[in-house]
């Protein structure tokens, strides 16, 4: 007795908790860090006037327009940070924007704009303002970590690793650029130079959970699974339990054979909230345990809670089809099933080889 397929294992189909490719850091991995992108500690960018000319007749004079303009684009700065303050985010970005207007030279007027508009989600303005405050002042850390967060965000990794570097350069020991850099490697499908910063950001905050879940996914992408359970298991007793950490931690433990502790885990995530991820990954697991009935339930709730979910509807066609395949192919209301429903997953996502091999197989 063979099997078509089992679901939840086709080429068409990547391992549900697996990080994507080249995905912005809101995908189960970076939205999972993204509590870890703090505003940065700035400073390095405000005067003091400890005397005045008429105290210090012996200073020589500064220019009277450049001392305007110095005073004018602080008092800019300050006002935004006022206006912040308050609440008031269009007056402070306005304000933000002067101070720049005023004096193209000032770092912290263009971290502060680039703030605002990276909160609003307009990336491409932020990451804008983070560049020009890198240009203007190249050994700023905070000017290159931001540049790096912006373009991370905008999806062009390889110009954030880049920043990212340079932001180390200046601060090695940095938490946040350090599971950035790292994320940012994944997303470039680069494992091995991404495991460099995740350790190391291991290595800097023992007890970050995010940095437990950061190295966890760079075993994953490298097939060391017993590493990641290991990881996973301690960011799971360090920050708040999440869907995403959970399913990572059940694929993990499915793919070192552990099925039943994976099938429980499962079942946790389906305790914080249904989903149709959570309850495919089951009916997956299930099917591999030879619990049929049982998987075919968990494909069935998967589909009901969005019935746009192909690889839910994937995973019940295959069943199907293998139905079919247990009855020595007599069962075709099986097999007509079968690729209704794989047909069915081609309207919704047609780039998927090897469903389209599945229905010119089974369904001449």
């Amino acid at each position: 007795m063979t099997r078509a397929e089992s679901p939840g294992r086709t080429d068409a189909q990547a391992p549900v908790c697996r990080p994507k490719r080249a995905m912005p850091l809101t995908t189960a991995l970076v939205l999972l860090c993204a509590g870890l992108l703090v505003a940065v500690t700035v400073g390095g960018c405000q005067t003091t006037r400890t005397s005045t000319d008429e105290e210090r007749p012996d200073r020589p004079r500064r220019p009277v327009i450049g001392a305007e303009r110095d005073e004018k684009s602080i008092s800019a700065l300050f006002e935004g940070r006022r206006y912040e303050r308050e609440g008031e985010e269009d007056s402070a970005l306005r304000a933000f924007e002067r101070a720049i207007e005023i004096n193209p030279e000032l770092t912290m007027a263009y971290i502060e704009a680039g703030n605002i508009y990276r909160r609003r989600g307009d990336y491409s303005l932020a990451e804008r303002r983070y560049g020009e405050a890198a240009r203007v002042e190249p050994l700023n850390f905070d000017a290159q970590y931001l540049h790096g967060l912006a373009l991370q965000l905008l999806n062009r990794l390889t110009e954030a690793v880049r920043a990212y570097l340079r932001a180390l350069a200046i601060d090695p020991m940095n938490l946040d650029a350090n599971m950035n850099i790292a994320t940012a490697y994944l997303g470039l499908g680069e494992p091995r130079q991404a495991m460099r910063y995740a350790i190391r950001a291991v290595r800097i905050d023992g007890e970050s959970g995010p940095a437990r879940a950061n190295l966890a996914a760079v075993y994953r992408e490298l097939d060391e699974h017993e590493s990641a359970v290991t990881e996973l298991r301690q960011a799971a007793e360090l920050m708040q339990l999440s869907p995403e950490l959970l399913l990572m931690l059940s694929d993990s433990l499915s793919r070192t054979g552990r099925k039943d502790e994976a099938i429980v885990t499962i079942e946790e995530v389906l305790a914080l909230g249904p989903s149709p991820v959570a309850y495919e990954t089951l009916g997956a697991l299930l099917f591999r345990d030879y619990r049929y009935d049982e998987a075919e339930e968990a494909f069935q709730r998967a589909i009901e809670l969005d019935p746009t979910h192909f690889p839910a509807i994937n995973s019940l066609g295959i069943y199907r089809l293998n139905q079919y395949l247990w009855s020595e192919k007599r069962n075709r209301d099986a097999q007509r099933e079968g690729v209704r429903l794989l047909r069915r997953s081609l309207q919704i996502n047609p780039d998927q080889p090897r469903i389209v091999e599945l229905v010119r197989r089974y369904g001449a």
